[in-house]
Parts: C-alpha cells; structure tokens; sequence
C-alpha cells in the first residue's frame, strides 16, 4: 500500500502537534543545557521554559500549583510512584478490572507484599457499575485507582462521581488518564482528585518517554519517593529534599520531550478545544455506527457502543476468525495500522468477553478524517466477509 491510514492514536497519537518536532530540535541544537545545574543564562531561559510547561499543565488540569507536577519518564512510572510510594502492607487498594498492566502490575506486586486489593465491578460494556462500587469503598480504602477510559473499549469511568465518594470518605484518589488526558475534561480540584498521572505522547500530542504526575499536597506529603538521587538543589543533605517537585523528581529531567510537550500545550491552547472534542465525539459516533453495520455478519463491536460514553477507542472481535490474521490483512492489503492483541489489559478483556482471543482496536484521533474511517468500513466488510 501506498499510503497508511492510522488507527493506533490510543497506543501513541500521530502525527503530533504542529510545533513539537521543532522544538525539541531547537532544544538540542541551540540550548542544550540543564536544568539546576549550571549558572549562567541558558540554564536560567531552560529553567524557565519548563515552569513554564509546569504551569500550562496545572491550567489545563485543574492541579493546585505548578510545583505539585512531577515530570516523569511516562504514565506508567507516575502510577508505580502513587502506588509503591504509598501503600504499605496492611492498607487497602481499589481499583477495577479494566484497568492497565501499568496499575495491574505493580498492585500485583504489592498485594504479595501484603497490600489488600478490592475490586470495583463493571459491566460488560467495561463501565463501572457505580451503586455496588459505592458499596465497596469504605473508609478502610486507602487508595483508589481508576482509569478514566479503557485502552480497550474506550469505556469512561464516572471519574467525578467516584472522586466525590472518595472525598468525603477520606480516601486517596488516584486517575490514570492515558487515554483520556487532551480529550476529555479533567479538574482535579472539581473531580476530587489526589493524584493524576497522564503521558505526554497520547491525547496531548507530544513526545514519547515522557509524562507528568500532578498531586495534591495531601497525597505529596505521604508519597514515600520511589527513586532517590540528585536534584540541583540542596546538594548539602544526603536525603531527598522536602519540597516540591525536587522530593519525588530526581535526576535529569527529559528537558527534548518538555520542550515538546510544551510546544503541544501551546498548539491546545491556540485551538478551540470545545470544537475539538465535539469532533471526536462526532468520529467515534460515526467509527462506532460504520463498524456496527457488520454485527448481523459476525462482527462483535465492544463497549458502550456510544460516543458519549466512551473515548475514540473502539475494538472489534472477528468472530469465527483470527483477529491477529484480519488486523494482518487490514495492514497488507489496505494499509490500515491498528492494534491486536490484549491490550496489556487482560481483565479487562475477561470483563468484555474477549480473553483469550483479544480484539482488533481501532482508535483516532484529532486528525483523523471522516473519509479514513469510511475507508476503514470498507476494508474491514472485505476481510469479514472476503
């Protein structure tokens, strides 16, 4: 095939941000240097920027001060730096079947250290079943833990309403927002939210290897650092300093990927995001009714199955097929990229029916066109029905 059409936005979006490829060159051709380590003007401009890229991610998420956003090396290192850094055995976590290895995983871990895990019931669909979670977190709940939209299905979690539960029963509240960070509203503040963790190369539109954790104040101060290390600042204690963001940001920071993330963040800025997301919803309303003209033919299409409840993430089942064989096709003959497999998600695929087989997931993003995902029906009715 001649041209790709790209459906992979939910593994890492493409193309990025107008502005981010430049930046991140203009950092390593023209500034080149550190942060907190050197005394001279190009340190301080570099300083500077990356306050900067602090403070448009504490305006767009509703964090309660640029200190409080942690930069760390991707989502996954922000939620073991909530989860390893607080629970202790004895305490209690909640979390639900949909979520991400990156959650499933290092609770894994901590449940053989003696950490108890309480799991939220969702429905088939993948959406949390509210009224009984409500029952199930008590006060003995430490931390909860919550994607805000399934990697799988697109699923969305009532984040809000869970946020306020939390509050007022005194438990820590972490969303890991992969999926949804650049695409759905989030406030932490308006939400309840202690603990926010997001990546930098998804919904944002920026660069890879880079993420940011934004805390409140509460769960800051009992978050024990995961990593230990150098900060550029007071270099007279042989422990972590006690302010933030130096206490849980040690090491060099990825100062290439800020510059791009920054360079996303103004290109958001610079855009109508209310138009914006009425867009996605409109594509995945129309991916979700394209995809679900062939379920009389054997095509099982997962979650919602509404645009507004769920993100632009959408997996198919080909029944009666080999969905690694068809996603084969899709690419070979027509030069559709998706992904295939379980998603580093395995419950939620218990959850959605789908384990062991997996699913095909289509996912888009702001570039994404109408036109592509016609395109995409009419490949996926000649590998289904070819």
């Amino acid at each position: 095939m001649e041209r790709s059409y790209y459906f992979d936005n939910a593994a890492t979006s493409f193309p990025k941000a107008p502005g981010v490829a430049e930046a991140m060159t203009d950092y390593l051709t023209r500034v080149g240097c550190n942060v907190g380590r050197g005394d001279y003007q190009g340190a301080y401009a570099a300083a500077g920027r990356v306050l900067e890229v602090r403070e448009a991610l504490c305006r767009r998420f509703g964090g309660p001060d640029p200190r409080n956003v942690i930069f760390t090396p991707g989502c996954t290192y922000a939620l073991n730096l909530v989860l390893k850094g607080l629970l202790r055995p004895g305490d209690r976590a909640a979390l639900s079947p949909m979520e991400h290895n990156a959650v499933l995983r290092p609770l894994r871990q901590l449940e053989g250290q003696g950490v108890d895990l309480c799991w939220l019931p969702c429905a088939p669909t993948g959406e949390l079943l509210l009224e009984q979670a409500a029952e199930l977190l008590t006060p003995e709940v430490r931390l909860c833990v919550l994607t805000h939209a399934s990697n799988v299905c697109g699923a969305r979690m009532p984040i809000e309403a869970v946020g306020k539960l939390c509050r007022e029963r005194g438990i820590f509240f972490c969303v890991d927002a992969a999926q949804s960070a650049g695409f759905l509203p989030l406030d932490m503040g308006a939400m309840g939210i202690d603990a926010l963790a997001l990546p930098a190369h998804k919904g944002l539109l920026g660069p890879q290897g880079l993420g940011a954790l934004l805390l409140t104040d509460r769960l800051a101060q009992a978050l024990e650092p995961l990593i230990s290390g150098g900060t550029g600042s007071r270099s007279d204690l042989l422990e972590m300093p006690s302010f933030l963001p130096d206490r849980l940001e040690p090491g060099t920071l990825n100062l290439p990927g800020i510059y791009g993330l920054g360079a996303a963040l103004d290109w958001w800025e610079s855009q109508d995001g209310a138009a914006l997301a009425r867009r996605e919803r409109r594509l995945t309303g129309h991916l979700i009714a394209r995809l679900r003209e062939y379920e009389e033919d054997g095509l099982r299409v997962l979650g919602p199955g509404d645009a507004a409840r769920q993100v632009g993430v959408v997996s198919v089942d080909f029944r009666g097929k080999d969905n690694a064989a068809c996603a084969y096709r899709l690419e070979r003959e027509f030069g559709i990229q998706s992904r295939c497999g379980l998603h580093c998600a395995p419950l939620a695929h218990r959850t959605l029916g789908t384990y062991p087989q997996g699913t095909v997931r289509f996912s888009v993003g702001p570039f994404t066109t109408f036109e592509d995902i016609d395109y995409l029906q009419a490949a996926v009715a000649q590998v289904l029905l070819g």
